[in-house]
């Protein structure tokens, strides 16, 4: 299905409708996933990057936590990189939205009988299918290599929503930046140094504990600490579960709450 099949409606959003938006919604997220299926390479970050993780922090960095005791650090370090799969992917968003607007396709959009929320929403759609994928790979990987569920399914799925739930409100702070900037190498580019400091200032993979007193200060306040440790609490069935959790959403409801509605007014200025 091509964007020239979407059912003709009123330009105007607001009289689509609920039902004539989801219509559309699931309409663009075949086209995004047509779009990955025609360059199954964009799917390489998801593919590849959990696999990557694993083995350099297990192999390469494992050694040298927990007194040398690997074992102990996959049980470590394992749900966090689950936490913060979900982040990771969704700060390519803004990219592929940038080269949307630069190569035409959201003037082809413009000329559509189509909601225009169905355009982020379906971006939205088609990003968390990606980062379950990429959840999915990563977990087996991680059982292949002798990671240890101590709890139940019922707490991993929890854990996988709560890294999604994170996931997609970094979404609308993507997009922002992928329609104020001119191109999609600095989208790129400030997005690296928002998820750099984020990722590795962090309980993700190592305690900070082990840290400087000023980088603990941040690490207190940086959401994928928490997000990390409910991970941790979920899998590994040690630790408090509800503040942490607690945390998390309240973050991701600050993030979605601020960000969400200036990504949609620069989305309509700029259609």
């Amino acid at each position: 299905m091509t964007t020239a099949t979407l059912a003709p409606a009123p330009a105007e959003d607001s009289r689509i409708g609920l039902v004539g938006t989801l219509r559309h919604v699931g309409a663009l997220t075949r086209r995004n996933l047509m779009r990955i299926k025609a360059d199954p390479e964009s799917m390489f970050d998801a593919v590849l990057m959990p696999i990557i993780f694993t083995v350099l922090f297990v192999y390469v960095f494992g050694g040298a936590m927990f007194a040398g005791d690997q074992d102990a650090y996959k049980q470590y370090m394992i749900p966090g990189l689950l936490g913060q799969t979900g982040m990771t992917l969704a700060l390519a968003v803004g990219t592929g939205l940038n080269s949307d607007f630069q190569t035409g396709v959201m003037d082809r959009f413009r000329t559509l009988p189509i909601g225009r929320a169905s355009v982020l929403l379906s971006k939205i759609v088609a990003e968390s299918l990606r980062a379950l994928l990429s959840s999915a790979i990563l977990l087996t990987f991680a059982f292949l290599l002798g990671f240890e569920l101590k709890t139940g399914p019922l707490e991993l799925l929890a854990a996988v929503g709560l890294s999604m739930v994170f996931g997609m409100s970094i979404v609308w702070i993507s997009m922002l930046l992928g329609m104020s900037l001119r191109s999609a190498q600095a989208v790129q580019g400030v997005s690296m140094l928002v998820l750099m400091p984020l990722q590795f200032g962090s309980s993700i993979f190592a305690p900070t504990s082990t840290m400087p007193g000023w980088l603990q200060s941040f690490t207190e306040v940086n959401p994928l600490s928490a997000l990390a440790d409910a991970s941790r609490a979920l899998l590994n069935g040690q630790g408090p579960v509800a503040h942490p959790v607690m945390v998390v959403l309240i973050w991701s409801a600050a993030a979605t709450a601020i960000f969400a509605p200036l990504a949609v007014a620069r989305f309509r200025k700029r259609v």
